[in-house]
C-alpha cells in the first residue's frame, strides 16, 4: 500500500507458480531485500499494522526495512580468473531500486577511476550491465568497481556485511594476465 507496486505471485509465464518458485503464491515487493520482500510458499495473510506486527525475520535479527542499496558488481574476469595480457574487458552489474543508476566507475590496481559504459534499461528497478576495456600487463590486478544513483548518492567504500539489512562496499576483485 506504499506505491512499491507490490504483487501476490500466483502464476509464472502463463502457468501456476511451480514449488521451487514459492508455490502456491509468492510476495514480490520491489526495491526492498528478499528477506522483506520476496516471501515464497504463502498460504495465509494476516491484516495488520506495520507497528504492530514484527516480521518473521526482523525477530531473527535481520533489519526491518530492508531497502536495497545502491551497489555495483564485477562479473568479468572471473575472481582470481585468468586472462590474456593487453586489452582486458571488465563488465558487471550495478543497481538502484526506485532512483536508478547514473554512472559506474572502474579502476584498476588502485589508479584512477574512469566512467564504464551503461547499457540501455526499462526503468529504474532494472539492473544496469556495464562494461569498459583497459590494457593491463602479465601480472596479477585488482579491479574495483562503484556506482553512483541518480540521486547523486555513491555506494560508500566501506564493506558491511548483509546482516542486518544488506551489504555495502565497492566490489573488488583480482585476476592474473599472462
Amino acid at each position: 500500500m506504499d506505491s512499491r507496486d507490490a504483487l501476490l505471485a500466483v502464476g509464472m509465464n502463463g502457468e501456476p507458480l511451480p514449488h521451487e518458485h514459492g508455490h502456491p503464491a509468492r510476495l514480490v515487493v520491489p526495491g526492498l531485500y528478499g528477506f522483506v520482500s520476496a516471501t515464497k510458499w504463502v498460504t495465509d495473510i494476516r491484516l495488520t499494522r506495520f507497528a504492530d506486527d514484527e516480521a518473521y525475520w526482523a525477530r531473527r535479527g535481520w533489519g526491518v526495512r530492508a531497502p536495497i542499496k545502491t551497489m555495483s558488481r564485477i562479473d568479468v574476469p572471473a575472481p582470481l580468473g585468468r586472462v590474456g595480457s593487453g586489452e582486458v574487458v571488465l563488465a558487471g552489474v550495478a543497481w538502484a531500486q526506485h532512483t536508478g543508476i547514473a554512472g559506474v566507475e572502474v579502476r584498476v590496481d588502485d589508479g584512477d577511476w574512469w566512467e564504464a559504459e551503461l547499457a540501455a534499461v526499462p526503468g529504474i528497478d532494472t539492473w544496469v550491465q556495464w562494461v569498459t576495456e583497459t590494457t593491463v600487463d602479465p601480472g596479477t590486478h585488482s579491479v574495483e568497481v562503484r556506482a553512483t544513483d541518480a540521486t547523486g548518492f555513491t555506494q560508500p567504500s566501506e564493506r558491511v556485511d548483509p546482516i542486518p539489512d544488506g551489504a555495502t562496499g565497492w566490489h573488488r576483485i583480482r585476476f592474473t594476465a599472462t
